[in-house]
């Protein structure tokens, strides 16, 4: 998968059909893009979350998922966990850099705003919380969450969502 760096991304809504390109995207921005804040061990204990990629397409159903294509390809996704809850944010390793995540996370943030959110949350991973902090999250507790046989941090952030505008 290698997305055209001057292609725009956009978005659209998860279709069924979407689980092994986001399952593949998910498990290949772990494994690429983490690597400096969790183990080898850990990056497949999380990995492996979409292992079973029917579950892994479930999951994205049950929440707001939005898919971020370029040149029509997947390069990332994200889900709204209602109402107010930022469930996942994943880019692919090759469109790293080029506005995707921004693109998804601005997009969910209205969606929420949209639907009365006075907040939004996520359990960022070590490697996202930059991110989110440039977003205006603020750090609320650290998290320790299990997969499979290791232990993973994350941190609860938050940001204060304005009036709808």
């Amino acid at each position: 998968m290698k997305p055209r760096s001057l292609a725009a991304p956009a978005l659209r809504p998860f279709l069924a059909s979407d689980a092994p390109a986001l399952a593949a995207i998910f498990r290949e921005a772990i494994e690429d893009l983490t690597g400096e804040d969790y183990s080898v061990a850990q990056q497949a204990a999380w990995a492996a979350l979409a292992d079973d990629e029917q579950a892994f397409g479930a999951k994205l159903a049950r929440h707001l998922t939005l898919v971020a294509t370029m040149a029509g390809a997947p390069v990332g996704f994200a889900a709204l966990k209602e109402p107010d809850h930022l469930e996942m944010l994943y880019v692919h390793p090759a469109a790293a850099g080029q506005g995707v995540a921004k693109l998804l996370s601005d997009a969910l943030e209205k969606l929420a705003r949209a639907r009365g959110a006075k907040r939004l949350t996520v359990d960022a991973s070590d490697t996202a919380r930059g991110f989110f902090e440039k977003r205006g999250f603020a750090g609320q507790h650290r998290n320790a969450v299990m997969r499979g046989d290791e232990w993973l941090g994350n941190t609860r952030m938050e940001k204060r969502l304005g009036e709808a505008g």
